[in-house]
């Protein structure tokens, strides 16, 4: 029977390790390959040619939504099942947009891991039905720039109009505007709606 040639893309040592130990309990799945950030799974990628990649979307180097993209371009391109602890639902639309296959959370079972595994392998994709209602939820009307997508980050961390301006190098009145406009996208009333409707979606993440 054809095993499935597996590359990790984890920076987390004993989260590959557990991931190993699930995987290894299956005859039909082989782990060829181990990245512990973005930049080396892009390269282990182009050397091994794996059948299926697991990738954390939390990676030095380079992120893992930006590793999907690059994978997806390949002549061959990737068949992704991201395996992440981010639960929003802008994360797991950015992660399919992007082209992952299959998103699961880390609480997911090893049965699901493997089952994910073998219908990404096949072509298909593999979404459980938390992921979908999360998609479900996200709000069509939510599509911020890469400036807003700042000044909203600089919003959940507290920060005034004056400091926002003095971080990202614009000016305060500027920083009115696209606080209006990130306001008016989101529906929220206020900065606090905002933030939490920005942390519960993860639209923006506070490490």
């Amino acid at each position: 029977m054809r095993q499935i040639r597996v590359l990790l893309i984890e920076d987390h040592f004993l989260a590959r390790m557990a991931l190993q130990s699930v995987l290894a309990g299956h005859s039909q799945i082989r782990v060829i390959g181990e990245a512990s950030d973005g930049e080396q799974g892009v390269e282990l990628y182009r050397t091994l040619k794996p059948d299926v990649v697991i990738l954390d979307l939390r990676l030095p180097r380079v992120s893992g939504f930006d590793v999907i993209r690059l994978l997806r371009k390949e002549r061959q391109p990737a068949r992704i099942v991201v395996l992440s602890n981010y639960h929003g639902s802008e994360d797991i639309y950015r992660a399919v947009r992007s082209g992952a296959m299959a998103y699961l959370t880390k609480d997911a079972s090893g049965e699901e891991l493997i089952n994910a595994i073998q219908t990404v392998d096949r072509g298909l994709r593999y979404l459980p039905p938390a992921a979908l209602d999360r998609l479900a939820e996200r709000m069509p009307s939510v599509d911020l720039t890469p400036r807003e997508t700042e000044v909203l980050l600089c919003i959940t961390q507290g920060r005034s109009n004056r400091e926002i301006a003095e971080q990202l190098h614009i000016a305060e009145k500027t920083v009115r505007i696209h606080v209006s406009s990130v306001l008016d996208k989101m529906g929220a009333r206020d900065r606090t709606q905002a933030t939490i409707y920005a942390l519960q979606r993860g639209l923006v993440h506070l490490d």
